[in-house]
């Protein structure tokens, strides 16, 4: 058995690449959200086998990151991008840690907001937050700000990018290329951010 490094995408795995003479078919299973499993005749090389991952990237990329979100225990939570056991923070069930990021959030997305609206001359009339499956954040035509309190799982250049994205939406409504010229102005890689954002998604 071989076994060698590759990336999918953004994401780094590891290939267990293993041939056997009476074998005519490939066979590929996605072990877990960092380990492939390669099965194929004694034919089968590690180049081919790396030309039928590109192939297909598609595939074993959604069943990366299906695999990557039941990854987490029950006694394991995310914050901030890393996973933490709740008993380190007192968390005990769904309930307790969602109050926990909402006041996390209270404290650190309020202070980012702060940070960049100064820097970007943008100020929402009310910042708010809430916790919703599909929405990560919004601005109203009363340019008042709502967070996903859920955010704080995430790491913090992926919920800065999202204040920056809400913060533009008051004086750009829609996606624009004029909204995206105001985003990279204040958020050069956001394309990158948003990149990192759907690994965890």
């Amino acid at each position: 058995m071989l076994n060698f490094e590759t990336k999918i995408k953004d994401l780094n795995v590891t290939v267990k690449f293993e041939t056997r003479k009476r074998m005519k078919n490939l066979y590929i299973r996605v072990i877990d959200n960092e380990n492939i499993h390669i099965k194929a005749g004694s034919y089968f090389n590690s180049i081919d086998a790396k030309i039928f991952l590109d192939k297909k990237e598609d595939w074993i990329y959604n069943k990366l990151i299906e695999l990557k979100k039941v990854s987490l225990l029950k006694d394991e939570f995310l914050y901030f991008g890393k996973v933490e056991k709740k008993e380190l923070y007192d968390l005990e069930d769904e309930k307790s840690v969602d109050e926990f990021y909402r006041k996390q959030a209270n404290e650190y997305i309020t202070f980012l907001v702060d940070k960049h609206s100064k820097i970007m001359n943008l100020f929402p009339t009310k910042v708010s937050f809430r916790k919703n499956k599909r929405t990560w954040g919004s601005c109203n035509f009363k340019n008042e700000i709502r967070f996903n309190f859920l955010l704080m799982k995430y790491p913090i250049q992926i919920i800065e990018y999202v204040v920056i994205h809400e913060l533009a939406h008051i004086v750009h409504k829609n996606h624009s290329k004029d909204f995206w010229n105001l985003v990279e102005t204040y958020c050069s890689d956001y394309k990158d951010r948003e990149k990192l954002f759907k690994t965890f998604l």
